[in-house]
């Protein structure tokens, strides 16, 4: 990489981060935006799935990965490029099957945080090997660490047992 911006005052280099961590508040299934209209249903699989992911107490250590400098364009959200990684392995799909299906299905658009349907594929196909390579084991490890310990205690509450003797 050429450190051309590190040289320079700040004022022809504004620090520009290479990631722009989304808003900690998970966008409403009810605001997802339908052109054809209608609503997407809270009880889909995958708005069930999207709630029970914690998307920002991950995507922290996933715009870590970033440098500061304003070369190149930004990456795309921790959001879209695990939730794209879930959906791929969920379907057992190609790199561009999953992309099209992502593209056809308004409930997997909102699954990986759009802010609503659109006919146009999200990203190119070839974005899923960096998705593969950003999110490692460590992360992938933590998020799935989180999950568990959720469904543990969504387990306990069940039984109506409590976690402490």
């Amino acid at each position: 990489m050429y450190e051309i911006w590190g040289k320079c005052p700040k004022t022809l280099a504004p620090e520009v981060s290479m990631y722009r961590e989304e808003a900690d508040i998970q966008q409403k299934f009810e605001d997802f935006y339908l052109p054809f209209g209608g609503q997407l249903s809270e009880n889909n699989r995958w708005v069930i799935l999207s709630k029970k992911i914690p998307w920002n107490k991950i995507e922290s250590d996933y715009a870590k990965q970033f440098s500061s400098s304003n070369m190149g364009a930004p990456a795309k959200p921790f959001r879209m490029a695990l939730g794209s990684l879930i959906i791929k392995e969920k379907f057992q799909l190609s790199d561009e099957e999953t992309v099209e299906h992502i593209k056809e299905t308004p409930y997997l658009q909102y699954f990986i945080g759009m802010e609503g349907y659109k006919d146009e594929p999200p990203f190119d196909p070839s974005m899923m090997v960096h998705f593969r390579k950003r999110l490692d084991g460590k992360i992938l490890q933590k998020a799935n660490e989180i999950l568990f310990r959720q469904y543990q205690e969504e387990e306990l509450k069940k039984t109506g047992k409590s976690g402490r003797n």
